[in-house]
């Protein structure tokens, strides 16, 4: 089989998007983080007949929807979802079938350095078969351990929950780990408002009696 060059390659790229621009009325954009060839086959058979999927370089695909917005602007809104590892999964019937199958081709991957994780990452209480000259990694880490049998144990779950808490409280950017401390201090602020002057609500008079 004979290998195409690199300007072979690219023109027929051009002319394979242009295509589906032109045939398929909808279009998914994709992250394609952590997926493997294997996995892509998989994806690939599942949406045979109903999508078709399309990779490449950003530079590229930003530069065949630049190519076609004079025969239709509304692909201009592509563009800004055109970062990262994406793809495009080209379509003409339902979004919501094409999109749970995707869903469905979704796997877990191992952890990666510098990869950030989708789902809250915990490690916890146990005992572990690693010996004492790995005690180093985990005081790097924070995550306070003893020596038992010969081996490290975990004496607790990480502290990452509360270091996202401390660091969203101090810059005022709300998540889950903070919501609680940010309504409980909302309310003493409240309090101290009530007591100082002659604002009231049930809260606070239920609060005075209770002291």
């Amino acid at each position: 089989m004979v290998k195409e060059d690199k300007s072979t390659w690219k023109s027929n790229y051009f002319l394979k998007i242009a295509q589906m621009l032109d045939e398929y009325p909808k279009c998914f954009i994709v992250n394609a983080d952590n997926v493997g060839s294997k996995q892509m086959q998989q994806i690939r058979a599942s949406l045979r007949g109903k999508a078709e999927v399309l990779m490449g370089k950003n530079t590229m695909m930003r530069k065949a929807i630049r190519g076609h917005l004079e025969k239709n602007p509304s692909l201009e809104k592509l563009l800004a979802h055109i970062r990262f590892n994406v793809g495009m999964v080209f379509l003409k019937g339902d979004l919501v079938e094409v999109r749970d199958l995707l869903l469905e081709n979704k796997v877990k991957a191992p952890a990666k350095a510098g990869a950030v994780a989708p789902l809250d990452v915990k490690v916890p209480a146990q005992a572990t078969q690693l010996g004492p000259e790995k005690t180093s990694f985990f005081q790097a880490l924070q995550i306070p351990t003893k020596i038992t049998r010969g081996c490290i144990e975990i004496l607790c779950m990480t502290l990452g929950v509360r270091n996202v808490a401390a660091v969203s409280l101090s810059i005022g950017y709300p998540t889950a780990a903070s919501a609680p401390h940010s309504i409980v201090n909302g309310f003493k602020r409240l309090l101290a408002i009530a007591v100082e002057t002659d604002i009231t609500f049930p809260e606070a008079e239920q609060s005075d009696r209770t002291r």
